[in-house]
């Protein structure tokens, strides 16, 4: 149980989506460690957020090199992030780039079987041009079948809707409180 007991959101994404990336834009300092390297974060780890709550970094999913143990584990801090008493919701992170992959399907079927509230962070936003911005975003919304308000477009690097995340968040904090 972390003290003081503080609502919760968890942040969900494959390896190398630029979960670690996102988290530092959005709180504007280097809380996470980023890597070129897929698959650095192995534990659960906890940023306490202007003493109002939590945001919880979990591994990336479907990383390639990860064994059969590990990824079992992954699995088991999965469930238990997602049952956790003062979780507000999920920042689900897919790289606007890709389709959504077999691990992003099956994500996506843990996140419905177990009611998450989910916000889609579509990452990377600043390695397409407008137009295909605009074309991905409604693609993986149809995709995904995910209504306009829960995907957002995002960049670490240029900033693209960071602030609208972070108030996606607090809507999240505050609705379920």
């Amino acid at each position: 149980m972390l003290d003081p007991p503080l609502p919760e959101v968890a942040f969900i994404g494959r390896s190398n989506v630029g979960k670690s990336s996102l988290l530092n834009a959005l709180v504007g300092r280097r809380i996470a460690k980023t890597s070129a390297t897929p698959g650095k974060t192995r534990a659960l780890n906890v940023f306490l957020i202007d003493a109002s709550h939590y945001l919880l970094d979990l591994p990336g999913y479907g990383y390639a090199r990860a064994g059969k143990a590990q990824r079992a584990a992954y699995r088991g801090l999965v469930k238990h992030a997602l049952v956790r008493e003062r979780l507000r919701g999920v920042v689900w992170l897919l790289d606007m780039r890709h389709s959504p992959s077999v691990d992003d399907r099956a994500m996506q079927d843990v996140l419905v079987e177990g009611e998450t509230h989910v916000l889609a962070a579509l990452t990377k936003s600043d390695k397409l041009s407008q137009a295909e911005r605009r074309t991905r975003e409604r693609e993986l919304r149809d995709d995904l079948g995910l209504p306009e308000d829960q995907i957002l477009v995002t960049s670490a690097v240029t900033g693209e809707g960071i602030a609208d995340l972070r108030e996606a968040i607090a809507g999240l904090i505050t609705a379920a409180a």
